[in-house]
């Protein structure tokens, strides 16, 4: 590289930082990386994938032209363009903590291979790369599984909504069960939407494989989730579904992982992500998977089929509830599989009762999890509400596969709950002998006449469904609770061990005034206390009372015309009244408290407590502090009605996990509603982590000594 002087070209570095929620951390890491490489007189240009979209994107004649890249980030950033460039890749905290350090570190790192991976530690793929830098929110599993789950998402809809709209135009019940003409429109439509249901398994695999172990490890990842899926390569009626592909993507990643740390010859390098590893990986994992993995399955589906055929003169209750549980266990694996194709071989001999069972069973899970979204709104991401919705439409039409993005993210809470509403609906069923004549389930097939006993089916189907919804909803509040999201712990108040809602009111009471001034921007209140009103008063009262209302009006007036000369700071969503300049509280939990009860004195907080809810959600993603003494918690929530800005300060400062181990003492709390949360709560976020890296923004904000010189200092964001 060469160095400014002497005539020689100034060193030229590239940047791109992201963090896995893209928002304040890789403004901040960009913000550092810029002022270290000014200080040291390098020419830097820095790329940010922020939830906004990427900014300031690097152009082929930057990549042309640079000396060296750092992708200071916590997710997939695609480094293909960097081939043969030195490329460092570290964690988005290590951009924020030591800045200087990478780009001397950049100088001595390995080019990049053309594949997209490097040489050594410094051009690590991401997944590598991980453990270099800090910032990480998650762990590389639950990364990896959600990684797969989101690649998944659209093949589960697409396949599912066009097999059940198919079913629905086109379909009709035959003794062989829910069947389409050959030939027509929509058996073409079927056929499609069966396409997006063969490859959701493989794309689950081969994505949680991608997220550990970069692009040698996708297609080893996808090939072992279709022979997962397939059970006719180890001789299983059923395959593994999508159980079996969460543990070939994870078999695969980790398989990829430990080759590449294998040491080959330079010449041999270049092949070996694009050939070697793939080739390795894929056949060891197939054959592994084909004889050593898929004979324990088939040997689970005969057995689980030889039981149950012992099982048909025990109690039809006992019968239904465990069908129930096997048709809810792996929506479409061998324990699924063997329970249907149980039900359905018994039809034939004229045994419908059993098959009636399971149809009962069918929907329920896709069905509870659609209505468990409806029901709590709040548990669940824009994502899995909108797949929430399809998931209803699904189960309408016995698809039980709609189900299967929620049990692959949380395992843990949905599928016991689906086993239970299963139970539910297959011992109900069982109870009151509904029939089913044609091997399908759901709503569809009593709809069309195939089911005797409809009202009871229908019973059983909603018990249900209610049970898996109210099911999942408390389990995943009990994991929130115990991970110290909405823990009572965290929610009760020191004082009297108040509810949260109590003591914001509290506060709000405290802080409110009588009525609005100066109805600005900001929204700001009068700040005279109220005086209670009184039954009786004498005369001479009276004409103190006359007195001291001119007083108080005069006041209110002197108030309305300082809040009209304060400087508007971020749109107005930031007031005086939303400033603090000493914060009471003396821990994080307290802080997000106070600032909360804060924010409600504006009026625009409908639900104060649902309001410190979210904000204790958006910490369990990974802490809101973020070094230098600054916290930013944020929250996007219908609890408040506009989006609204608060600032505090402590003096001794509030210990926050923030990246550099300093304690917080510019906290700033932004709040917006769902409807208003794009990009101007991101705009918010990324003007306040840049101007909160200025050293000198930040004394004076310190030394402001009310809240008027307050808001003069943060009027210079805008």
């Amino acid at each position: 590289m060469t160095s400014p002087g002497n005539g020689q070209r100034r060193t030229k570095l590239l940047a791109v930082t992201a963090c896995p929620t893209g928002i304040a951390h890789t403004y901040m890491a960009a913000e550092k990386l810029a002022q270290a490489a000014d200080t040291l007189g390098i020419e830097m240009k820095v790329e940010t994938q922020g939830s906004i979209g990427a900014e300031n994107v690097l152009t082929d004649n930057d990549v042309r032209d640079a000396d060296g890249i750092i992708v200071a980030a916590d997710k997939d950033v695609d480094l293909s363009r960097f081939a043969g460039k030195r490329v460092l890749k570290v964690g988005v905290a290590e951009g924020i903590r030591h800045p200087e350090q990478l780009i001397e570190r950049v100088r001595n790192a390995p080019a990049l291979g053309a594949d997209g991976g490097g040489t050594g530690t410094g051009g690590a793929p991401a997944a590598g790369a991980e453990a270099d830098g800090g910032g990480k929110e998650r762990s590389v599993a639950y990364k990896a599984l959600m990684n797969g789950v989101s690649y998944m998402i659209p093949f589960v809809v697409v396949g599912g909504l066009l097999i059940a709209i198919s079913l629905a135009l086109g379909g009709h019940a035959t003794p062989q069960g829910y069947a389409i003409p050959e030939g027509s429109f929509w058996e073409s439509v079927f056929k499609i939407g069966e396409i997006g249901f063969q490859l959701m398994v493989p794309i689950l695999s081969g994505y949680i494989a991608y997220a550990i172990a970069d692009r040698p490890a996708l297609v080893p990842g996808m090939i072992g989730g279709w022979i997962a899926n397939t059970g006719a390569l180890y001789d299983s009626e059923a395959g593994a579904g999508f159980i079996g592909a969460i543990v070939t993507g994870f078999l695969a990643g980790y398989l990829v992982l430990w080759i590449k740390k294998v040491k080959v010859p330079r010449f041999a390098q270049p092949i070996m992500p694009i050939i070697v590893i793939p080739i390795v990986a894929t056949s060891a994992l197939g054959l592994f998977f084909i004889y050593v993995i898929g004979k324990p399955i088939a040997w689970v589906f005969e057995h689980l089929t030889s039981r149950l055929s012992g099982m048909t003169g025990t109690s039809a209750i006992l019968l239904g509830a465990i069908l129930g549980l096997m048709i809810a266990f792996d929506m479409g694996g061998p324990v699924n599989k063997t329970a249907f194709l149980f039900g359905a071989g018994l039809i034939a001999s004229g045994n419908q009762t059993v098959m009636g069972m399971c149809a009962a069973a069918i929907p329920v899970m896709p069905l509870g999890q659609g209505l468990a979204t409806l029901v709590r709104r709040k548990l669940y991401s824009e994502q899995e509400r909108e797949t929430g919705m399809a998931a209803l439409f699904m189960g309408f039409f016995g698809i039980s596969e709609g189900a299967i993005p929620f049990a692959a993210a949380r395992p843990a809470q949905v599928i016991p709950a689906n086993m239970l509403g299963g139970a539910v609906a297959g011992a109900l069923a069982g109870l009151a002998g509904v029939k089913d004549a044609v091997p399908h389930g759901g709503p569809i097939v009593a709809v069309l006449g195939a089911v005797g006993g409809v009202p009871m089916f229908f019973l059983a189907v909603v018990a249900g469904t209610v049970v898996t919804a109210l099911t999942t909803n408390a389990l995943i509040s009990i994991k929130e609770h115990k991970a110290g999201r909405v823990s009572e712990a965290a929610l009760v108040p020191a004082q009297a061990g108040a509810p949260v809602s109590a003591t914001v009111a509290t506060a709000v009471e405290e802080k409110e005034e009588p009525a609005l001034v100066g109805a600005g921007s900001g929204g700001s209140r009068s700040r005279v206390p109220a005086e209670p009103a009184r039954p009786e008063a004498s005369a001479e009262e009276a004409t103190n009372e006359a007195g001291t209302d001119a007083a108080k009006q005069a006041a209110t007036k002197e108030a309305a015309a300082e809040d009209e000369a304060l400087p508007e700071v971020l749109s107005g969503y930031l007031t005086a009244q939303t400033v603090k300049v000493s914060l009471d509280a003396d821990g994080k939990d307290a802080a997000i408290r106070e600032m909360a009860a804060m924010l409600a004195s504006t009026g625009k907080v409908t639900d104060p407590e649902e309001l410190v809810r979210a904000v204790f959600a958006r910490e369990e993603q990974g802490t809101t502090g973020l070094g230098e003494e600054i916290a930013i918690p944020h929250a996007k929530t219908d609890a408040v009605t506009a989006p609204v800005v608060g600032f505090a300060r402590s003096a001794e400062g509030v210990e926050w996990g923030s990246l550099d181990g300093t304690k917080a003492r510019l906290i700033f709390m932004i709040t917006v509603p769902e409807a208003a949360a794009g990009d101007e709560h991101l705009r918010i976020l990324a003007l306040l982590s840049r101007k909160l890296m200025d050293p000198a923004f930040r004394e004076r904000l310190m030394a402001a000594p009310d809240e008027s010189s307050v808001l003069t200092v943060l009027a210079e964001i805008e």
